[in-house]
């Protein structure tokens, strides 16, 4: 399918009225934000078998962070994490941490199998989200990831995971459920949430948000995500359920499994909260393990309703979505 054919099929998805006329301006895209990566991160030659056997030698993981030019959520975690105490020291004190770039094109020897330039490792790591955080032991295995905003709080159990070793033990998703403060968010109404515990019973694609007494960020999420007008409006597309990811309540899954909250939270391996998964014909389309602002959450939803995700990749759907809202002259808020 061309550009153009993309274009004029994603604006009827999104009910655009356009004249198209030579004096339609474009749209301008707002909150990207570039952020420096900080001082502090090792000048490596990234010779990544050498940088975490060095690291291993004093008693740290290798943290490398993927970043994007303009990524407003690479700024809010280096703000939020890395340049606030007490985790800046944290950091510095149990990782050697390097700065990467998902489209750069300095060359990266991984290992002696591996060499390849900054944006094609990205690729072959699956760093889909950003920023891309990959923690690597001293024999240069991946032994955790983050892909996505955290919460500083969030983040710290994280690291601790890691500096700890708990790795070689339990899972991830074990560890945060066993060791998080459950009392940082009170579950809070909205109204587009579905009365049902029954994903397996819901007609037509289904959202399931993932909540929890540790859950930092869902304060914000209800304020200027699901706040959002344009965001209320895609989802009466569709049926949204929040899933407690708790050991109190108990959910059927889309294929007929009844789990808990938490053991359904375990089954896709959701660390975030809150979390999005997203479901159409018993099937998994789009998950959001990550903080996503207004724009972004709002297009992975489009991108399940319309049923795109039938015909195209998410990032080519988000990019001509983009594109078509630019040439129509509106304007694209990144930002919160």
């Amino acid at each position: 399918m061309s550009r153009i054919l993309i274009i004029v099929w994603l604006l009827s998805l999104v009910s655009v009225n356009v004249a198209w006329a030579e004096e339609t301006k474009v749209g301008t895209v707002t909150g990207g934000v570039h952020h420096a990566m900080p001082d502090w991160f090792k000048d490596s030659f990234l010779e990544f078998a050498d940088d975490a056997e060095e690291a291993g030698d004093a008693d740290k993981h290798l943290l490398l962070f993927f970043q994007l030019n303009a990524c407003p959520y690479c700024s809010k975690m280096l703000v939020d994490v890395f340049e606030t105490e007490p985790y800046t020291s944290y950091i510095q004190t149990h990782f050697d941490t390097i700065g990467l770039n998902v489209r750069g094109d300095r060359e990266v020897v991984f290992n002696e199998e591996i060499t390849l330039i900054e944006k094609d490792l990205a690729k072959q790591l699956n760093v889909f989200a950003t920023p891309g955080i990959i923690f690597l032991n001293a024999d240069n295995k991946v032994v955790a990831r983050v892909d996505g905003y955290r919460a500083p709080e969030r983040f710290q159990g994280i690291m601790e995971y890691v500096s700890s070793r708990a790795y070689e033990s339990m899972s991830l998703n074990d560890y945060m459920a066993a060791n998080m403060h459950k009392e940082a968010y009170q579950l809070r109404d909205f109204s587009l949430y579905a009365d049902t515990t029954d994903l397996s019973a819901v007609e037509g694609p289904v959202v399931t948000v993932f909540e929890d007494g540790a859950c930092y960020d869902c304060n914000l999420f209800h304020d200027r995500v699901l706040g959002d007008a344009f965001v209320q409006q895609r989802l009466q597309e569709m049926t949204l359920v929040r899933i407690v990811a708790d050991d109190a309540h108990t959910y059927t899954d889309v294929d007929g499994e009844v789990l808990t909250g938490a053991a359904l939270a375990a089954k896709y391996q959701m660390t975030f909260r809150p979390g999005v998964l997203m479901f159409d014909e018993g099937q998994v389309v789009n998950r959001m393990d990550s903080m996503m602002y207004k724009h972004h959450f709002a297009v992975g939803l489009k991108y399940i309703s319309s049923g795109a995700y039938k015909n195209i990749e998410y990032r080519q759907f988000s990019r001509a979505y983009r594109g078509g809202l630019l040439d129509a002259g509106m304007d694209v808020d990144l930002g919160l």
